[in-house]
């Protein structure tokens, strides 16, 4: 979405009265990777926002055809970025993020700007301390070479392969590939590796603020990516929020591209099913 198309659409979200839903994608993604989901939540009532982070292009092509435009996007800038679009919303919104965007999302809700969030795969915040090998492997494309902090990187297909589509066959990893990976900025997942040797670090979640609201956190059982061990350590200090309700599910048999594979609709709906509950 471009600038005028992001303020044309919080215009219809306010006027409509519907309770707004913010999804916010991760690394290597864009937003059109939500765009079945917000169809599904728009039938269900609500009023979705798919913002990108700042600069993203509008399509996969423009994006693998400028990878430039990614580079020097920092977790904190673009959890910046979606604070001030959730600011200009009449009402609070559910927040929805996968990946870094399910990092991002944990930030938000622990700055109380989300009415109930959802959290998928999420990236670790600090204070997360497991170190899986497959994470360190999924990453290692973007770890592996110090210069790729100020760069945009793109994944090869055997290394998407292995971060996203690990748990579906070759012909859909290859469609999924084609369908929806773009470049990616460095700087998070440098973040993100250094963040509990850093005590200001922009991956740090205020996860004890009473109005966090509700959280839910969803995890793939084969993610390579984000496997469970990251996801419950994140849902272990999460539940020391005696104020919110906090739960964590697993999906199982599935792995980092559970959002947009061809099983996405069993996690839509088991992220719709809880925002209900709460929004």
């Amino acid at each position: 979405m471009s600038v005028s198309q992001i303020e044309q659409r919080i215009e219809e979200i306010n006027a409509s009265g519907r309770p707004p839903v913010v999804f916010v994608h991760g690394l290597w993604l864009l937003p059109s990777s939500w765009d079945r989901w917000a169809a599904v939540f728009e039938e269900a009532g609500y009023a979705p926002l798919t913002p990108g982070w700042p600069d993203d292009p509008d399509t996969v092509e423009e994006a693998n055809a400028h990878p430039e435009v990614f580079a020097g996007k920092s977790v904190g800038q673009v959890a910046g970025h979606f604070a001030e679009l959730i600011g200009r919303l009449a009402r609070r919104p559910a927040v929805i993020g996968h990946s870094f965007g399910g990092l991002i999302t944990q930030i938000l809700a622990g700055r109380g700007l989300s009415a109930v969030s959802v959290a998928i795969d999420p990236a670790p915040f600090r204070g997360v301390l497991p170190l899986p090998i497959s994470s360190l492997r999924s990453a290692r494309p973007v770890l592996g070479n110090p210069a790729n902090y100020h760069r945009a990187v793109p994944l090869t297909y055997e290394q998407f392969r292995y971060a996203f589509a690990n748990a579906v066959g070759e012909e859909e990893a290859r469609d999924l590939y084609r369908t929806y990976a773009v470049p990616a900025p460095g700087e998070p997942l440098f973040q993100a590796a250094v963040a509990n040797l850093n005590p200001w670090s922009e991956t740090r979640v205020d996860s004890r603020n009473p109005e966090r609201g509700p959280l839910l956190l969803i995890s793939g059982e084969k993610d390579h990516t984000v496997p469970w061990a990251l996801t419950n350590a994140a849902y272990k200090k999460q539940r020391r929020n005696e104020a919110a309700v906090t739960e964590i599910v697993e999906i199982p048999g599935r792995g980092h591209a559970l959002t947009i594979d061809s099983g996405w609709r069993e996690v839509a709906d088991t992220a719709l099913a809880f925002v209900r509950r709460f929004h």
